[in-house]
């Protein structure tokens, strides 16, 4: 039986291809889970088993956001420590977070995932790394929310083996053994991953941070990571402070560290990236390791500018993220391009840093190359999954600006009037269709004061 088709016609199209192919008024014919056909004017005539046209007049189509980075639990954390820097923040927040159990987990995730699909997020990664005794299945509530929100879906699972008696940060009673966040880690992969074509869920092997974890625990986990076929995050050289932490523990910068280790290859990346000299870059460039960029934690956190263009002339493959909501409340990730935008322009390269265009292929086609699936997603193609956004671009905020990608970028965030993931709706007119707002909201809510009221008991 022949798939039913989606057309989407009379719309300006960024396709974000390889030559930036873009069309002022094309269409695109979505048949099952795939694109069949994109092109200028209107789609062909005579198109059989058409379930659905959408007019796109005064709309932009462009690919699905892809998140490279983030900290789902985070969502019940908000607005805490909003002045400090990354390590203060941590040890503020760590005694909370150590206190984190599986309702908890499922609201925050529903939260974080119904914000960013709001937004246009087609493709949402989450860094799961705190898993306290007896907190129940958090994995499997990250990956049931993301399943029921209807988005593609990336668990990379975290591990924490160095508490503060070892010299790291979190405390003791928020980290695993070495043995049990290895065994926990190859579980996961085996009961989650889907390395098949289009996979909706895959999993990463992801410990937390070098002041979090063992080195032991880094060069087993890229032996696990490399054995199972999956691909491997952490967060590198996000501070000062880190890099500090580093010289003075191992005698080396973090990515000579992490290269010491097995953690630089094109089967990883890492988030933040701030604090990278050019032979840092260069060494990214050379084995093909990512980065999740995420100027507005790294600002919130005042961790610094990280030196993208510097990076992609390096062929370093880049990515946006949205990092934990308890350093970037927003929880948006169409913020990001913006602001990856904005914040890169103070930096050394000025006015020439970064496009708006530039800009939107970070936040699509970069983030499905840092996840390994540029072959799949982040660009309107015949043959790729079918993750796209139709943006409404001529209300208020953006009908005066001729432009519809620099409206998308640099203006207000835009109405989603449409999102496909896999060719199927989850968003229609600004409201999500799988979940419903307000019951996410009510009962992230009470999670949150749930966990506060925890923490001060504790």
């Amino acid at each position: 039986m022949a798939a039913s088709r989606i057309v989407i016609e009379n719309c300006a199209i960024a396709t974000v291809d390889a030559h930036d192919t873009e069309y002022p008024s094309g269409h695109v014919v979505v048949a099952g889970n795939r694109i069949e056909s994109v092109g200028p004017g209107p789609a062909p005539a005579g198109l059989d088993g058409v379930a659905r046209r959408v007019d796109g007049s005064g709309h932009l189509l462009t690919p699905g956001l892809v998140n490279t980075h983030h900290h789902f639990y985070q969502w019940i954390t908000r607005g805490l420590a909003t002045d400090s820097n990354l390590f203060d923040w941590l040890v503020a927040l760590y005694p909370t977070w150590a206190r984190i159990d599986e309702p908890m987990v499922r609201a925050a995730a529903q939260g974080s995932l119904a914000m960013m699909a709001r937004g246009g997020v087609t493709t949402a990664t989450d860094h799961h790394y705190v898993y306290p005794r007896g907190a129940g299945d958090l994995s499997g509530a990250v990956i049931g929310a993301a399943t029921e929100t209807g988005v593609r879906f990336t668990l990379a699972r975290g591990s924490m083996d160095r508490g503060a008696s070892d010299g790291g940060l979190p405390p003791d009673f928020a980290v695993e053994t070495l043995d049990e966040a290895l065994a926990a880690t190859e579980e996961t992969v085996d009961r989650y991953h889907d390395a098949s074509p289009g996979a909706m869920t895959q999993v990463a092997v992801a410990p937390c941070s070098p002041f979090s974890i063992s080195t032991e625990l880094l060069k087993r986990g890229a032996e696990l990571a490399r054995r199972k076929g999956v691909r491997l995050h952490t967060h590198g050289s996000e501070t000062r402070e880190e890099e500090q932490f580093c010289k003075e523990l191992f005698g080396m910068g973090p990515t000579d560290y992490f290269e010491s280790t097995g953690w630089l290859g094109s089967d990883v990346w890492m988030a933040h990236c701030v604090h990278m000299n050019d032979s840092d870059i260069a060494a990214f460039g050379r084995t093909g390791t990512g980065v999740a960029h995420c100027p507005s934690s790294n600002a919130r956190l005042a961790a610094g500018i990280a030196r993208v263009p510097d990076m992609l002339a390096a062929g370093v493959p880049v990515g946006l993220g949205v990092d934990g909501t308890a350093s970037n409340e927003s929880g948006e990730l169409h913020t990001e391009l913006r602001n990856a935008l904005l914040i890169n322009r103070l930096g050394a390269h000025r006015e020439s840093a970064l496009t708006a265009r530039q800009a939107l292929r970070l936040g699509t086609y970069g983030g499905a190359r840092v996840l390994g699936r540029q072959s799949e997603i982040g660009s309107i193609e015949a043959g790729k999954l079918a993750d796209l956004v139709l943006w409404r671009m001529d209300t208020l905020a953006h009908s005066s600006i001729a432009d519809p990608v620099a409206a998308l970028v640099l203006g207000a965030p835009a109405p989603v009037t449409l999102s496909l993931v896999d060719g199927r709706a989850v968003v229609e007119d600004g409201h999500l269709t799988r979940v419903d707002e307000d019951t996410v909201a009510r009962s992230a809510r009470a999670q949150a004061q749930r966990l506060a009221r925890l923490a001060a008991d504790a």
